[in-house]
């Protein structure tokens, strides 16, 4: 949970940094070509931080869930653990029963 809400805070910090410098851009004195240009390169740069954000929460998701396997055949091997011993138990409390 706190991963997704760092992400979303860095997200959002992202998004108007790119929002701010797109205005600065439209609003600074500069010709039309200089104004594109600049445009451009920040396209690329967003797109640039957007593909390395992707990435990273695509790993951190991937590392979730490699964890999240590892807790339920951890979980998964003490319950069989419990039945096998609980089976056990009763096995041995039927023979003594049985040969009373």
């Amino acid at each position: 949970m706190t991963g997704t809400v760092s992400g979303s805070v860095l997200l959002s910090f992202l998004l108007g940094g790119v929002v701010g410098a797109g205005l600065a851009l439209l609003f600074a004195p500069q010709s039309g070509r200089e104004t594109r240009q600049k445009i451009r390169e920040l396209a690329d740069d967003v797109k640039d931080k957007t593909t390395d954000y992707a990435n990273q929460a695509k790993e951190k998701v991937s590392s979730l869930v490699e964890e999240g396997k590892g807790y339920y055949d951890e979980k998964k091997s003490i319950l069989k653990s419990a039945v096998d011993a609980g089976k056990e138990a009763y096995e041995k409390e039927k023979e003594k029963y049985s040969k009373g």
